[in-house]
């Protein structure tokens, strides 16, 4: 079975990094999510791991730079040019990994969503999460809307804007 988006996507990180000199191979990988309810379909969303076997330390860490600036900007730009142009249902959401890094990143992002939550929960006030791109600010969004007696919102302007973390309004 043949995976258009999945084989696209692969080129496409494939030849933006030997555009910057670096040759390796691309795995990529379809994680499925379950529809929270029928009116909103999630879109697929492809994992592109790039092959570090071939990388020195040093490629390693300029393809993820400052606090996984320059990963997140690879996957702004894959998420951007590879839905450029789709219907909204051949849409996708691309992840870009290397080296472990959004695996680890999103252990310590859930760890400081629960970290905030409990602080909330025992302070009764709200908690500013800082320090967060827009799409991990989206995780600790996602991750914690479960929570009832919890609410979240950003606040600010970039590069300044920050994750918020208070007590639900009672209704």
């Amino acid at each position: 079975m043949s995976n258009i988006p999945m084989q696209r996507s692969q080129q496409w990180l494939k030849t933006l990094l030997e555009l910057s000199g670096i040759s390796t191979e691309i795995h990529a990988n379809l994680e499925t999510a379950q529809p929270e309810d029928d009116d909103s379909p999630e879109s697929d969303n492809y994992w592109l791991t790039i092959d570090e076997t071939n990388l020195t330390p040093e490629q390693i860490q300029v393809l993820i730079g400052p606090d996984g600036s320059v990963l997140d900007a690879i996957q702004y730009l894959a998420n951007s040019v590879l839905n450029l142009s789709q219907s909204q249902e051949g849409q996708a959401s691309y992840t870009i990994e290397l080296n472990g890094y959004r695996v680890k990143r999103q252990a310590e992002i859930r760890a400081l969503a629960e970290a905030a939550a409990d602080e909330v929960r025992f302070s009764g006030r709200e908690v500013e999460i800082k320090s967060l791109s827009s799409a991990e600010r989206r995780q600790v969004h996602t991750f914690l809307k479960d929570f009832g007696d919890l609410e979240t919102f950003s606040r600010g302007k970039e590069p300044h804007r920050h994750l918020v973390v208070r007590p639900a309004a009672l209704e």
